[in-house]
């Protein structure tokens, strides 16, 4: 038991990350119908962003916040020049671009930071470990775990407790119906899109302090992501945490036990639950609907 607790609150974390980037990844591909390949790279991006500001002696929060930002505005950028045109094309085309833009972003790190992990350590104040009962717990895990879970808090009362909220809403039920009643679809295309780029973004610079920061380490993110939202149901927030959660801990626990089958439990569970829930565990015909 003194060893599964500590697996298990790995599991809650890695499976945290994989929330969040799976719910940027899901409102991108409700509402538009992009499969955003290049989703991991904006994770990279911020990363690489904060560790340019934490350099040059940003404050780590601060160097957070500022390069989920710039994140966001260079997101936006590009979904504005090169991925908006393709809305009306077969979501092959969307695909196709943003795989294209991927391969092209990690050349570019490669260039600008060096093809090798750069040390991007935690703050001092979150170094060491917090003592909770009998168990000893990093305390920069579970930081990331109360940061994340603010970003998702903030995420849900932005859609549920605000009128932009509820059109991006209505726009993913029917663009057709939004577009008619006056309201502008192609900013509700924007928002949508840089929400899901700053929630990546806030992944990329805890995911750096604590796995470390390389060319590759967003694309590493990235299918256990895509594979988060084929658990839990495609546009569902609930299905995203409970699948996030489901995959961290699955993975940590056969660590734990089974190293050697760490890997394959991902797609284990992700093949029991589509023979049981061929739409996920929150999808459109899953058991919660």
């Amino acid at each position: 038991m003194e060893r599964l607790i500590p697996e298990i609150v790995n599991g809650i974390v890695l499976g945290a990350f994989y929330a969040i980037i799976a719910i940027g990844l899901s409102l991108i591909m409700n509402l538009t119908g992009t499969v955003n390949l290049a989703h991991g790279s904006f994770l990279t991006l911020a990363g690489y962003l904060a560790f340019t500001l934490i350099q040059r002696g940003t404050n780590f929060w601060l160097a957070l916040g500022i390069s989920a930002i710039l994140t966001v505005v260079i997101g936006l950028a590009v979904e504005r020049t090169l991925i908006q045109p393709l809305y009306k094309r077969i979501p092959l085309y969307s695909l196709l671009l943003t795989f294209g833009l991927a391969l092209i972003a990690e050349e570019v790190f490669r260039l600008i930071w060096g093809p090798q992990s750069v040390p991007f350590s935690p703050p001092a104040s979150l170094q060491g470990a917090t003592i909770i009962g009998d168990t000893v717990l990093p305390t920069f895990r579970l930081a990331i775990v109360a940061v994340l879970a603010v970003a998702m808090a903030m995420l849900l009362l932005f859609l549920y407790r605000t009128r932009q909220g509820l059109r991006l809403r209505g726009a993913v039920l029917n663009r057709e119906m939004m577009a008619a009643l006056g309201i502008n679809t192609q900013m509700l295309y924007m928002m949508n899109f840089g929400i899901g780029i700053f929630l990546a973004a806030i992944a990329g610079v805890l995911a750096s302090g604590l796995i470390g920061l390389s060319p590759t380490m967003g694309n590493g993110l990235l299918m256990p992501a895509f594979i988060t939202v084929v658990i839990g149901g495609m546009g569902s927030i609930a299905g995203s945490l409970v699948g996030g959660l489901l995959l961290g801990v699955g993975q940590s626990v056969t660590t734990l036990y089974a190293p050697a089958a760490s890997e394959i439990v991902t797609y284990v569970l992700m093949a029991v639950v589509l023979l049981i829930r061929p739409r996920g565990l929150f999808g459109e015909e899953g058991l919660f609907g």
